[in-house]
C-alpha cells in the first residue's frame, strides 16, 4: 500500500519529481558527509600522537586502510553534488539520480568499511587480536543489516 508521501507525488510532473529527488539525494549526502568528515579528522589526528608512533606495522597498515576507505567514501559521496553542479543546466537530472544513487551506495559501503577498520584498529591497540576481530565483525554486521538488509527487506 503506498504511503501518503507517495500518493501526494503521484501526479507530480516528471521535471518536478526529478528536481525534488535530486534535492533529496543532496540532502542525504550532507548527513553522510558529516560522518565521513568526523572519521577522517579522527584518523588524521591519530597519526600525530605518541601512541601511534609506538604501534606496529600491522596496526599502522590497518590505519592506512581506514584512511584510504575514508578518502574513497569522501570522493564517492561528494561526486553526485559535483555532477549536479556540472550537469544541472544540461537537463541530466535523471542520469545524475541513477548514477548518483550507485555512487552513494558505494560511498556508504566504503564509509561502513572505514568505520569497521577503525573500530578494529582501536580494539587491536587497546585489547588485542580477539577484540579486534569481535569489534570488526560486530561493526560489519551492524552496518550490513541496518544500512542494506533492513531497507532491502522493507522494499520487498
Amino acid at each position: 500500500m503506498p504511503d501518503a508521501d507517495h500518493h501526494h507525488h503521484y501526479h507530480e510532473p516528471e521535471h518536478q519529481r526529478l528536481t525534488r529527488n535530486v534535492a533529496e539525494l543532496l540532502g542525504e549526502l550532507r548527513v553522510a558527509q558529516a560522518g565521513v568528515q568526523i572519521l577522517f579528522g579522527f584518523l588524521l589526528a591519530v597519526v600525530f600522537t605518541q601512541t601511534f608512533k609506538e604501534i606496529g606495522t600491522f596496526e599502522k597498515s590497518l590505519h592506512l586502510v581506514a584512511v584510504v576507505l575514508a578518502v574513497l567514501s569522501t570522493a564517492l559521496l561528494s561526486a553526485p553534488a559535483a555532477w549536479h553542479r556540472v550537469l544541472f543546466r544540461a537537463g541530466r537530472r535523471r542520469e545524475i539520480l541513477r548514477r548518483g544513487n550507485r555512487l552513494v551506495l558505494m560511498g556508504l559501503g566504503c564509509l561502513a568499511c572505514a568505520v569497521m577498520v577503525t573500530v578494529a584498529l582501536i580494539g587491536k591497540v587497546v585489547f588485542g587480536t580477539v577484540a579486534m576481530i569481535l569489534l570488526a565483525v560486530g561493526a560489519a554486521l551492524a552496518f550490513t543489516y541496518l544500512w542494506f538488509v533492513a531497507p532491502w527487506r522493507l522494499r520487498r
